[in-house]
């Protein structure tokens, strides 16, 4: 397509890809790092203690199938994300800068803001989730003393960098890792009657009380499984935010084997341990969050191994689950501070928040998490459950927001590069679910979001009746992002919905690959010292063999006049 064809751009459309030139991050993040983020970074709160009401409210057969809608969702977002990032690893803002780039300003504000929120409100849920984890073995002691030691230890990693965050979330993943894969075996030698007082379990808890909670509407209860199960899968992202803090040498292949680890995590690590508890605890069991009991802080997970008589074991769980909440609280730390300054270097946010130290780090943004996430001595609080639920709510919405808005964002990007006549053999990395894949995760999150309006308005708990405070406690994050992207409207004055396909610029921030007949290499070499832009290797590249990058384009290139 001629370039001359841009001319008809809106001011609005020729900005949405032009910004400041960002401070350079420092690249710490290693191809190890990536591979632990993209397995088991995220895995805490949802999965190993929120689970609990989910299987005390839908049974083990609807929570297992609101992990799978969700699951299908996760890898093809991750597969688009994977693309995009490949694409575009300078892109100030990360995976946060899509929505400008490739949708609307406005857009891109809104889910840049409501993310960084979900993440500096995840900090404190996470701490005050550790201190629930505690009260497994006394719950006489002070939550206030376990909330300022993880406190000031996960201030202490991340004040380090990024190379700081990235060892302590490859030990805390690592950890995680091996005890859910001993967990799943433990799990099956129980069920099989090798270990504990109950004998062979079998598949008795599915038969009695049974694997759905028929006290409920099925389908609604199903439903209501949706949101927690976003909740728990959010992390998965961190890879792409953490983009420009990696090695480029080697990010196509990084990348690319992340994202085959996706599948893995959400089978293993999701599904599979979710079924495994599900035949040792039934839904109906004392222990689980959301049925009443005084004992309801302890984890699902926990519970699943102290119901059948086995000792010493829960204790090891419970301190596992404990390392991966503060590893959840690590990662949010780390991801609302790095997004706090792509706002700014979007300029979102005041520029105040763009400066980074003389060691690459944004330590201003770093402090504003720090003082959010002092709201977790709200631990000594009574009703700390209650505040619990409103955290996890608000959270799970705002990770289907910013995983809609990667797709789309995707979506637009093939659509740009069709139209302005470049070819797929230029990307570094080609999504494996490709458009369709796009299609099919945005489609099941406007499903989620829909499901969520149903079910907060008339919640399970008041008997399908309307309740208000359920309402805003279940669909807060909805009513924020509205007044966040209307607020940008207002205050650009800018009223186009969409920016148009052929002003989407595909070429500015951009990494461009060549095509190669080598196929040992699968694409993945290491990238010649020649800079190029992405318009003469985009219109030489005709060769329909898969790609191998021989090139990177600098990581600012020309960007384009108000003229052109």
């Amino acid at each position: 397509m001629n370039m001359g064809a841009k001319e008809d751009c809106s001011d609005a459309e020729k900005l949405s890809s032009e910004g400041s030139e960002p401070a350079s991050l420092r690249q710490s993040i290693k191809p190890r790092h990536v591979f632990m983020i993209s397995m088991a970074t995220g895995i805490g709160t949802g999965l190993l203690v929120g689970n609990g009401k989910s299987i005390a409210t839908a049974g083990v057969g609807g929570t297992l199938i609101g992990y799978l809608i969700i699951g299908v969702m996760v890898v093809c977002c991750m597969q688009s994300v994977g693309e995009l990032v490949v694409a575009f690893p300078s892109l100030a803002g990360g995976f946060n800068s899509y929505g400008k780039k490739f949708i609307d300003p406005s857009l891109g504000f809104c889910v840049s803001w409501l993310f960084c929120l979900q993440w500096m409100v995840v900090l404190p849920l996470e701490l005050v989730t550790a201190s629930m984890t505690i009260k497994y073995w006394n719950s006489n002691l002070s939550p206030s003393l376990f909330v300022s030691a993880f406190y000031i230890l996960i201030c202490i990693v991340n004040f380090f960098g990024s190379g700081g965050y990235a060892e302590a979330e490859f030990i805390f993943n690592c950890v995680k890792v091996m005890v859910l894969a001993s967990f799943i075996v433990l799990g099956i030698v129980i069920i099989t009657g090798g270990l504990g007082n109950s004998g062979p379990i079998g598949f008795q808890y599915l038969k009695t009380p049974g694997a759905f909670n028929t006290n409920y509407n099925v389908f609604k209860a199903t439903a209501g499984t949706l949101v927690n199960a976003a909740f728990s899968c959010g992390g998965v992202e961190f890879l792409a935010l953490s983009a420009a803090e990696q090695n480029r040498d080697n990010m196509p292949k990084s990348i690319r084997r992340a994202c085959r680890q996706v599948s893995i995590r959400m089978f293993v690590f999701y599904l599979l341990s979710i079924s495994v508890v599900g035949l040792l605890v039934p839904y109906d069991s004392p222990m689980l969050m959301g049925s009443g009991s005084d004992t309801t802080h302890t984890s699902p997970y926990v519970a699943a191994i102290a119901l059948h008589g086995v000792r010493i074991v829960p204790h090891i769980i419970n301190a596992v689950i404990l390392i991966a909440v503060v590893s959840v609280a690590n990662s949010a730390m780390y991801s609302s501070s790095r997004t706090l300054h792509s706002l700014a270097e979007q300029n979102f946010a005041p520029r105040y928040f763009a400066l980074l130290n003389k060691h690459g780090q944004p330590m201003r943004c770093l402090v504003v998490s720090a003082i959010v996430g002092l709201i977790s001595f709200i631990a000594e609080y009574r009703d700390q459950e209650a505040v619990f639920v409103w955290l996890l709510s608000i959270s799970g919405l705002s990770t289907i927001f910013t995983w809609t808005t990667i797709c789309i964002a995707h979506i637009r990007f093939r659509n740009a590069l069709k139209l302005q006549g470049q070819s797929l053999d230029t990307l570094g990395y080609r999504s494996n679910t490709g458009v369709i894949g796009s299609y099919i995760a945005t489609a099941i999150n406007v499903v989620v979001i829909i499901v969520q309006f149903w079910v907060s308005l008339f919640p399970l708990e008041n008997n399908g009746k309307p309740d208000a405070v359920k309402f805003f406690q279940n669909y807060m994050a909805v009513p924020v992002a509205v007044l966040l992207y209307l607020g940008h409207k207002l205050y650009t004055n800018d009223w186009t919905p969409w920016i148009r396909t052929h002003c989407v610029d595909i070429n500015t921030d951009r990494d461009v690959y060549a095509p190669s007949d080598d196929l040992s290499t699968k694409g993945v070499v290491k990238l010649a010292p020649a800079v190029q832009s992405a318009r003469s290797i985009a219109s030489s590249a005709l060769s329909e063999s898969p790609p191998e990058p021989i090139s990177q384009k600098a990581h600012q290139p020309e960007r384009p006049s108000s003229g052109s």
